[in-house]
């Protein structure tokens, strides 16, 4: 099939790239810039050299020709391209957030009017895959989310209150340079940032929701001088207690036959690079606190956008993500 990537010229994008170089089914055509249009893509990321001859091009919504595209774009820029790429008969995986929440959620959360709301599917795939198996348009989470939501799923049901505490990588921010990710402000340093306010406990609460979980959701994240990964510690709070031998058994039981959820001690550099999500918990009782890691750029972005082409394409799930963690 041919592939499609509307707006490859951020990390995002590239890892869209690198990993779909190694799809078997796929082919990528078209790598969309604004600002770059007819330089080679290599040129902004040079790690893919000798591997893509392809340049960056600007076509509108209506002329471009794939069979599937990935909206690796900022919010309120994917509305202009769902419906029109939809119409031209391609599957789309919208990476960005504008179709992750009910249209007054979006419009409270990110304070601009939505423009061509429709409801899509999640695509959270060890959660929701079901519900998507045929769809022609996803859209991908949050990175934040996926972590969260992967941690706490297994006793979703069973909480009254979930606290996610997580720690990001710089990446997280995008390539565009900032007072916040400058070097001096974030190495040696830990920065906690929006410790109550992140627009991504919209879609925290949403999903633990969506698991039948009528627990208070809070969460803060934390900038670290990394440059890809979530670690996220979840304390989850029980309405009963439970002992580590049910904690265990309730998360084998759920990630059972789930290829890409790990049980085992999280290490960053582990998943880095890769669409695994490693994963485990302990219990005290009444409080179960969850760790898990994630790369934001794969499982929190492209590697799960490409998890979601599988399904809605009829792939096998692991196409193109078998690679192995960039460990130590």
């Amino acid at each position: 099939m041919d592939v499609a990537i509307v707006g490859a010229s951020g990390y995002t994008g590239g890892d869209l790239i690198r990993l779909l170089l190694a799809h078997p089914h796929v082919r990528v055509v078209c790598a969309t810039s604004r600002k770059l249009a007819g330089k080679p893509v290599v040129s902004v990321h040079p790690h893919l050299k000798g591997l893509i001859d392809l340049s960056f091009s600007n076509p509108s919504p209506d002329e471009m020709d794939a069979d599937v595209a990935f909206l690796a774009v900022p919010h309120t820029a994917a509305m202009a391209y769902v419906r029109p790429l939809l119409a031209r008969g391609m599957k789309v995986i919208d990476l960005s957030a504008d179709y992750r929440l009910p249209r007054e959620v979006y419009e409270k959360v990110y304070g601009v009017t939505h423009t061509d709301y429709f409801p899509a599917p999640y695509g959270i795939p060890e959660i929701h895959r079901d519900s998507y198996k045929n769809a022609d348009f996803v859209s991908n989470p949050g990175c934040f989310p996926t972590g969260a939501t992967l941690a706490a799923a297994p006793l979703a049901r069973l909480a009254h209150t979930v606290i996610y505490d997580s720690k990001t990588g710089v990446s997280g921010a995008g390539d565009n340079p900032s007072a916040t990710t400058h070097y001096p402000n974030v190495a040696d340093n830990i920065n906690p940032y929006k410790w109550t306010s992140h627009r991504h406990l919209a879609e925290m609460r949403q999903e633990l929701a969506a698991l039948g979980s009528r627990a208070r959701c809070y969460f803060t994240p934390h900038l670290v001088p990394v440059n890809r990964g979530i670690l996220t510690t979840a304390h989850i709070l029980l309405h009963e207690p439970l002992d580590q031998a049910d904690v265990d058994e309730l998360y084998r039981k759920y990630y059972d036959g789930e290829f890409f959820v790990r049980l085992q001690n999280p290490v960053l550099a582990a998943v880095r690079g890769t669409n695994f999500c490693d994963i485990r918990a302990e219990s005290e009782g009444e409080r179960v606190v969850v760790v898990s890691a994630i790369d934001n750029l794969g499982k929190g972005a492209s590697g799960q956008a490409i998890q979601n082409m599988n399904i809605i394409c009829g792939f096998d799930e692991r196409e193109g993500l078998t690679g192995a963690g960039l460990l130590p």
